[in-house]
């Protein structure tokens, strides 16, 4: 199974307030720039088209009347002819026709901003020069104005985003500190009726319903393992009281005897499985001091028994003074699986249990295992390529997984390189 990517995540409550933020960033800025772009090209046009006008006009009067004196409403305009066009200002002289900006500073040093309308025609140079200086001041200021409205709007929009949000999210944060002060007590209170009708009262109604399923599976699970708890366990000890009073019989037959301790391995195996899958449905563990050599001498007996005549040989090696921290049902459960298995697929050859420090090895001379087996053999109802017309509900090894997850242990299963495969359980601290 591959990861889930991990994703940057915000709390609602941010993700209002910097929804407001930007939104109220967005439409203040979007004002600012759309005036100040109005406002410049409006002034311009302006500015262009009347000194454009008066240049125009200044150079028709030249030419109507040389020798009266031109009228305007600009502060300054000027006229050469093509003869003393040298006398022009070293700045203006390489101005076409049109409108420019030009930068000069005045007698007393101050800096002014002109726009110049020049207009060059072959025997005539006329210009005419307007003061914007105080439109750029202007446009400044503006600029200035504009930018503290946008932090100004940009906080109100802010402030407005936490107030909202502390509205907006209060049912919610309500609910999770009553969902999380329901944790740990025996009784589950309701929800709804501590909020309105809305999509929160909605969302409490559906937790309630939730929570009252959940608390009568919870019931149901509880009275069923107590119920297992007595009546399996009550007859599976007579079976094995009964059993035992029938073995002291010395005049048994031989196999009635086996037949009896087929009987009695089968009842331990039941009482076993039993104790396992109760602890697995409490989801606790149960502490033991149990010998594992002596425990594998005890399940390779029981599976001898079992091969019905096949030609494979049961072997216990390894250590005698393996001790586990763990109840013998049990370590008898998730090793019995294992051990069984390898005896199913084992057709002939051998099965060997292999104790160690701390874990246990089990290698089998059957059929082997692919590698999707391998991967996929712990699932529940999963049986192997190689099943066959074997018996099983492909739950054993599922058992022995979870088993493995509440003690901490691990286990695996892989083809061996020569033939058959290997099972190993390592134990854990736990």
């Amino acid at each position: 199974m591959q990861p889930e990517p991990v994703l940057y995540r915000r709390r609602l409550r941010t993700r209002i307030i910097l929804s407001f933020l930007v939104l109220g960033f967005g439409l203040t800025a979007m004002f600012a720039l759309s005036t100040v772009y109005l406002r410049t090209r409006l002034e311009g046009q302006l500015i262009e088209n009347t000194l454009q006008k008066e240049v125009d006009s200044l150079q028709q009067q030249i030419r109507d009347n040389p020798g009266a004196a031109p009228s305007f409403t600009i502060l300054d305009a000027r006229t050469w002819s093509a003869r003393n066009a040298y006398k022009m200002p070293l700045e203006l002289q390489s101005l076409g026709t049109g409108v420019h900006e030009v930068e000069q500073i005045d007698e007393s040093g101050r800096r002014h901003l002109y726009k110049y309308a020049v207009r060059r025609d072959p025997d005539l140079i006329s210009y005419v020069r307007y003061d914007v200086t105080g439109a750029s001041i202007g446009e400044r200021q503006l600029m200035t104005a504009l930018g503290g409205a946008v932090v100004l709007f940009t906080g109100l929009a802010w402030l407005i985003g936490i107030w909202s949000s502390s509205r907006v999210i209060s049912p919610v944060t309500e609910l999770a500190r009553r969902v999380e002060g329901l944790l740990g007590r025996g009784k589950a209170e309701q929800l709804a009726p501590h909020f309105p009708d809305d999509e929160v009262g909605e969302l409490a109604s559906a937790l309630d319903d939730y929570a009252a399923r959940m608390t009568e599976l919870v019931r149901r699970d509880r009275e069923f393992n107590s119920d297992v708890s007595h009546e399996l366990r009550t007859p599976l000890a007579v079976i094995r009281g009964a059993v035992e009073l029938l073995l002291a019989n010395p005049d048994l037959p031989d196999k009635t005897k086996q037949r009896l301790q087929r009987i009695d391995r089968a009842a331990l195996q039941c009482t076993d499985l039993t104790t396992a899958l109760l602890m697995l449905s409490r989801n606790e563990r149960g502490n033991g001091h149990t010998d594992l050599h002596k425990l594998c001498l005890n399940l390779a007996e029981a599976n001898r028994a079992q091969l019905g005549g096949k030609p494979v040989q049961v072997f216990v090696d390894g250590s005698n003074d393996v001790f586990v921290n763990a109840p013998e049902a049990v370590l008898s459960v998730a090793i019995g699986n294992l051990l069984g298995n390898a005896c199913k697929y084992t057709q002939e050859g051998e099965v060997r249990l292999v104790v160690e420090s701390d874990r246990i090895r089990i290698a089998d001379t059957g059929p082997g295992l692919s590698a999707e087996d391998a991967a996929r053999l712990f699932e529940r109802g999963y049986r192997g390529s190689s099943a066959g017309g074997t018996t099983g509900g492909g739950i054993g090894l599922s058992i022995v997984r979870r088993l493995c997850e509440l003690y901490g242990w691990h286990v695996g299963i892989a083809p061996r390189e020569e033939r058959g495969a290997e099972a190993e359980l390592v134990f854990g601290a736990g």
